[in-house]
Parts: C-alpha cells; structure tokens; sequence
C-alpha cells in the first residue's frame, strides 16, 4: 500500500460545505465531494442554445424552482462548444464515443468516461466502456486519464514543464463519492494525479480540462468568470 503523502486541509466556514480547499504537495486546491445521493447532472444547451456559463445554467434551473449548488467545466468541446466524445444528458446520448488516439490531451490515450449511474458514479476507460456499455444517465469523455486502476498514466512526467491550471473527477473505491478538484495554480499533469491517487485515493480519475477550468462553489464565494465554456456539470438542489 502507498504511504500517504502530506496533506494540509483548510476547511471553509461552514462545516458542511461540500467544497474545501487544501494543499497537497505544497500546491493549492480546491475539491468539492458529490455523494451518490445528490443530484448532480451535466449541462450543455438551453432553448436558445449553448448554454456556456455558469449564470447560464443557474438561470435555466431558477425557471424550475432550482439552483445550482457546485458546478464546474465538464470536459473539451470544439470551437461551437459542442462536447469532444461521449456526452450523455438526461439519458439521451448526444455524441459518441471516440476510441482512437489523436492529437492534443484528449487523444493522449487511455483517456475515458465519467459516468453518473443511478447507483453511483465511475470513471471508465473509454475501450472498457465500449466493450461493454453501462447505463449512464449521464456521462461525459475527456482524456487523458489521470489514474488507471491505482497507476498514474504511463505518458505522464515527473518533471514535465507543462504547466496548467487544471481540473479533474475521480471515484471513491465504493463509487459512491466524486471528487471534483481544480488546482489553485499551474501543475502538470503528474502532480495532479498524485492527487488524485495519494491525497483522494480514488483508484480511477478522469481529466476534464485546463487553462480554461473554472469553478462554482457559493459556499467559498467561488464564481470563476471567463470565455464561454462546452459542457457544465453541476449539483441542483431546491431554490430557496
């Protein structure tokens, strides 16, 4: 078994507040915990079109009675800001798989999946999860994947000088927790894994984006602001 590696947490106000900041080998993060019990769905169109921020998304649900309580970017889009690979909302999917190795972060293959299940959450292996779908109700693909089984992507390199703000989901053991985290400064690829497989332990972690990652967390007075993001992935809860 790895040994833990050391971890400072600085927990926001309120105790229960689903997002925290930390640092983990001496960087800053922010991580938001999403229980299987939550409503956490993705977004990515309106009546009027993409929908593409977060006040986009709050403005949607406020028409049903709800807001958003997390939120942050979901994975790569094209320049119209439709979803790179697998998108499914809602049960219905919307863009297919892409299993081939390509050009960029996405086609840094493994890449894979997360996918929001009835019974839970898992971040699965893009050609494990052709081989035998499962039921998603909703799921998103981005690459590479940050940790596979326990191991850190083979491609990745301790002193690589790729450095990014970046963001990423991995899975408890149990699959009944996500963990959603965004770097508080530019990291590579490797440090950010670490934190996923040392700080999180989540055996299975998935990379959603960088440069662009962005944040909603109203419980530490987070609402990132920028250029126009592709998929959003968010919890709802009742307006008050």
């Amino acid at each position: 078994m790895r040994a833990l590696l050391p971890l400072a947490l600085l927990m926001p106000g309120a105790a229960d507040a689903a997002c925290r900041d930390m640092t983990f080998d001496g960087v800053g993060y922010t991580v938001c915990d999403v229980q299987a019990t939550e409503d956490l769905r993705l977004f990515s169109q309106g009546p009027d079109g993409n929908l593409g921020s977060f006040g986009a998304v709050n403005s949607l649900l406020g028409e049903k009675g709800e807001a958003l309580t997390f939120a942050m970017n979901a994975g790569m889009y094209h320049p119209d800001r439709r979803p790179v690979g697998l998108y499914i909302e809602d049960g219905v999917q919307q863009t297919p798989l892409v299993t081939s190795e390509g050009p960029g972060n996405f086609g840094l293959l493994p890449n894979g999946v997360f996918c929001i299940r009835d019974d839970g959450f898992a971040v699965i292996e893009s050609r494990t999860y052709a081989a035998a779908p499962p039921a998603c109700r909703y799921a998103t693909q981005s690459g590479p994947m940050l940790v596979i089984d326990g191991d850190l992507h083979p491609r990745f390199l301790p002193d690589s000088v790729s450095l990014y703000v970046r963001n990423g989901v991995g899975v408890s053991p149990d699959g009944q927790t996500a963990f959603f985290a965004i770097s508080g400064a530019a990291v590579n690829f490797d440090a950010f894994a670490r934190l996923f497989r040392d700080a999180l332990q989540t055996p299975n972690a998935l990379f959603l984006d960088g440069s662009i990652s962005r944040l909603y967390a109203p419980d530490l007075d987070r609402d990132d602001i920028g250029f126009p993001m592709g998929p959003i992935i968010g919890t709802v809860t009742v307006a008050n």
